[in-house]
């Protein structure tokens, strides 16, 4: 009979934490934030705050030899009126820089969102474990890759042997700002959101500040962005402006310009790519909002529709035809002052033919094929020798 070590506890700093900008001591322990907390503070959208402590792309990155590991969470889970319940964040487990498990949290808090309605309301749950056992014996590299589409509190990590914050690998740090897209929604876990597997095929080290809902041009992003170290910097942005109809287009091209000198105040000649939105069928001439089919969830599906009206484009109302013009006429109006800023069109990654085979199963998100097919087409177009994004040396 094989026995192991009892497990110890093994304290939670923020050495160990990768892709967070910000973490906040709770009751319960911490919570990993992708927004810093002056921008936090001057955020007024609860879409945002929620979507931002979503801790898509933060993972836990150690050096240990440990064949156990145990992490207590307190989740909170969406639940929509209505429609099915959403599958349970997934944790994802990588040992030197492999798949090597996957787990997820049951319980703890439920956000209770009524789409008919617009009503939200909370039920409080308990802390779960997460437990991962049979890793390889020896010393290794371990990362816990959090649920994307969940807000997760740490509260504990236990392990059969010392562990000590992952070593820096000296690899390029990617910071990318974009929609839920980006952010993962409908992905199968946190690791194969398109960006991180971009990231993997890359060989960078991923800072993803993608937001459900929240790819606005926010000023307090661009500053959060401008003040967090990066060697390569994408912002995806076009997508989230038609579908809230935020603006119009006599807004949008300054809102452009702003939000790229900010950043280009902290990083005047990083590597800095515009990607425009993706292909969505029913916003590319039809204006936002987005809005509930309500018919689709009476059947007991989430779904979207277009509710702007085609006719009032021609008013400088946004489409994705519009937004894709004016991001292309931008960068390259700027192009000629910044050699180090590019353009790439958003669908060469999701185009027509994708969209035949690949369809958007709620009329405005990827599923997970087309997230791991877009994070390939991203590498290759953007990492890949030659591209915008082509990584530098590792730092040694």
């Amino acid at each position: 009979m094989t026995t192991h070590p009892p497990l110890t506890t093994i304290p939670l700093t923020g050495e160990m934490l990768r892709g967070a900008l910000d973490l906040e001591r709770t009751e319960h322990g911490l919570l990993p934030h992708r927004l810093p907390a002056r921008a936090r503070s001057q955020n007024t959208d609860g879409q945002l705050a929620m979507a931002q402590a979503q801790p898509s792309g933060v993972r836990i990155a150690l050096r240990t030899r440990a064949t156990v590991l145990e992490l207590d969470t307190l989740p909170t889970k969406r639940v929509y009126v209505g429609a099915p319940p959403r599958p349970d964040g997934v944790y994802d487990l990588l040992v030197d820089g492999r798949p090597a498990g996957q787990a997820v949290a049951e319980g703890g808090n439920a956000l209770i969102i009524d789409m008919a309605t617009g009503t939200t309301g909370t039920r409080a749950g308990a802390v779960a474990t997460v437990r991962f056992d049979g890793l390889p014996v020896g010393p290794k590299e371990v990362e816990i890759w959090l649920p994307h589409n969940e807000t997760t509190e740490l509260v504990s990590l236990r392990a059969d042997a010392p562990a000590d914050p992952a070593p820096d690998r000296g690899r390029a740090v990617w910071l990318h700002h974009g929609s839920s897209i980006s952010q993962g929604s409908d992905a199968a876990s946190p690791a194969t959101t398109w960006p991180a597997l971009a990231a993997a095929l890359g060989g960078v080290e991923l800072v993803n500040l993608g937001f459900g809902g929240g790819g606005l041009l926010d000023p307090f992003t661009a500053r959060a962005m401008r003040d967090t170290p990066a060697d390569l910097i994408s912002v995806k942005a076009g997508i989230n402006l038609v579908n809230t109809d935020a603006m119009r287009l006599r807004a949008f091209t300054p809102a452009v310009h702003g939000f790229l000198d900010t950043i280009r105040d902290g990083h005047p000649r990083t590597p800095l790519l515009v990607v425009s939105p993706l292909l969505c069928p029913i916003h590319e001439e039809t204006p936002g909002p987005s809005a509930p089919d309500l018919d689709a969830l009476g059947e007991g599906k989430l779904s979207f529709r277009a509710a702007g009206d085609a006719a009032e484009a021609a008013a400088g109302k946004l489409t994705l035809v519009a937004v894709r013009r004016e991001l292309d006429r931008i960068v390259g109006q700027r192009a000629a002052e910044d050699p180090n800023l590019y353009y790439l069109d958003g669908r060469e990654l999701y185009g027509e033919a994708d969209a035949v085979e690949l369809p958007l199963p709620d009329a405005l998100h990827p599923d997970a094929v087309t997230h791991r097919r877009i994070g390939e087409r991203f590498a290759r177009l953007a990492f890949a020798q030659g591209g915008p994004l082509a990584a530098p040396p590792a730092r040694r």
